[in-house]
């Protein structure tokens, strides 16, 4: 499957985005989703995933309460809505897969559990 994502940009902390990630070349109903960021000079660390219905999500500590992760199975698409931004988010936000037909919880595994990974896009906060 390949991942696309978009959505990313330059924010005041305390502000909202919401990144999209289209996905294509396979049924997308089969694979859980996640995403991933990565900040400067630090480790790509898991964010949030959701199973193939959407039915369930996982949140990592930091970003619990502010984001939230969704998809839409018929456009394709998993989205993360990110409200009230810290500077602490600034990072390349990356939408990422484990194989077909495996659990999202897979993805909180780390990196080790992603076999598909989209081009990141990158949020920046301003303090």
């Amino acid at each position: 499957v390949q991942l696309q994502a978009s959505g990313g940009g330059l924010v005041q902390a305390g502000g909202s985005l919401r990144l999209s990630c289209a996905a294509s070349g396979r049924t997308f109903s089969n694979y859980a989703m996640g995403w991933f960021r990565q900040a400067p000079g630090k480790e790509r660390e898991f964010v949030s995933a959701i199973s193939w219905s959407g039915g369930s999500t996982y949140y990592a500590d930091s970003v619990k309460g502010r984001f939230t992760i969704s998809r839409d199975n018929a456009k394709n698409t998993v989205y993360l809505q990110m409200n009230s931004l810290k500077p602490e988010d600034t990072a390349v936000y990356y939408c990422a897969a484990p194989p077909e037909n495996s659990s999202w919880y897979q993805l909180t595994k780390g990196v080790y559990g992603v076999d598909y990974w989209g081009k990141g896009t990158l949020v920046t906060v301003s303090s």
